[in-house]
């Protein structure tokens, strides 16, 4: 997908905040560090749209990026080991929860691993979490240019199992590095933008 018109419309802490545009919108999910951010930037080919930092738990609100005044993309919290009191993260727990549970205009999720490393309980979690509520999801192991060739299949596999991921769901080896797997991204979101 060509993105000529990409802006950060909101960052939203409740409802009452959402955009009202009523375009279709995919969730972005991953542990805090995941490399959300540079997935963003990577698919609408900006540097810095989305902020990456290397200070896990930046993300502390939902933000709503609008991508060619077509659709949204929807940033969450990023969860794991952000240093963060459990007060701050319940909070999160429930502004998702709301997010997930009302939004009409979302239509699937991306959900943000490392290839390099098992996924952990909280993504097992977030995936169940996602499934609960009946999404379509993408998983995209990030990092792909970090591991050998001959290591992909089984690391693949390993995430694969480790998420007990349904058949309907796609498993995408993805690299902000060298662009590899954008397109099968863009393939995948296509299908519920329209």
């Amino acid at each position: 997908m060509k993105v000529t018109n990409a802006e950060i419309i909101i960052s939203a802490v409740s409802q009452k905040q959402y955009p009202n545009a009523r375009l279709p919108e995919i969730a972005l999910a991953g542990r805090s560090n995941v490399g959300k951010s540079s997935f963003i930037n990577k698919l609408i080919n900006r540097k810095n749209l989305a902020r990456t930092s290397s200070t896990p738990g930046k993300t502390q609100t939902l933000n709503f990026y609008k991508i060619n005044d077509a659709f949204y993309f929807v940033d969450v919290p990023g969860y794991g080991y952000a240093k963060v009191s459990k007060k701050e993260r319940e909070k999160w727990g429930q502004m998702m929860e709301e997010y997930f549970q009302t939004r009409g205009t979302l239509k699937a999720a991306v959900l943000i691993t490392d290839i390099r490393h098992e996924p952990t309980d909280a993504d097992a979690q977030m995936y169940d979490f996602l499934k609960y509520f009946e999404f379509p999801v993408l998983v995209v192991a990030t990092k792909l240019d970090k591991i050998a060739k001959n290591k992909r299949q089984q690391y693949l596999k390993r995430t694969k199992e480790t998420l007990q991921m349904e058949p309907e769901d796609e498993l995408l080896p993805f690299s902000a590095e060298t662009g590899e797997g954008k397109d099968e991204a863009w393939r995948f979101m296509k299908k519920y933008l329209t």
